[in-house]
């Protein structure tokens, strides 16, 4: 019995610091990557633009609900596995710049991602992708920081981005001067 105790208090312990260090983490974060594809940036942005075709490229992303704003932007909601995630694009420039943000208020996370997307080469693109995101659960904050990392997400798109198109894309931290990177 006394073991049990031990092994509750020790769990306890680690729940709280766990807590304790995510409320010490700051709220937001911006983190960028950027990737060679191996596409011009006319297909680049096809691809990325066309929430229908995700399921195909993606891993993860089951299916893919197209939903019309009031505004008549481009919106859609992600399903992987139970969870869903609606989109919104309020910056579209094609094909070299996209901003879309999480649309869902529910969530214990919120934010946006910018691409932007450059010619590299006669047949190819620099896709760049910046998060700029929130984290509101001090649970959350601890694992996304110390965990799966700031740039988890943005890394497995722009390496199913490059997959699509037939490379095998390394997907590169971007720092800017002067900022502190949400690694």
């Amino acid at each position: 019995m006394k073991w049990v105790l031990v092994g509750l208090g020790v769990v306890a312990t680690v729940v709280l610091c766990v807590v304790a260090v995510g409320m010490l983490l700051p709220r937001d974060h911006v983190a960028t990557l950027s990737a060679r594809v191996a596409a011009p940036p006319t297909a680049v942005w096809a691809t990325i633009t066309d929430p229908t075709t995700f399921p195909a490229w993606r891993a993860g992303v089951t299916r893919v609900e197209v939903v019309r704003t009031a505004s008549n932007d481009l919106s859609w909601r992600e399903y992987s596995g139970d969870d869903s995630i609606t989109m919104i694009v309020d910056v579209s420039e094609p094909p070299r710049r996209l901003i879309t943000r999480i649309a869902d208020e529910n969530l214990p996370y919120g934010g946006r991602w910018e691409f932007q997307i450059e010619p590299d080469g006669p047949a190819a693109s620099r896709v760049v992708v910046t998060e700029r995101g929130s984290v509101y659960n001090p649970v959350f904050r601890f694992v996304s920081r110390f965990v799966m990392g700031h740039t988890k997400t943005i890394d497995t798109y722009l390496r199913a981005l490059g997959k699509h198109f037939g490379n095998e894309p390394t997907p590169t931290i971007v720092v800017a001067p002067g900022s502190a990177h949400g690694v």
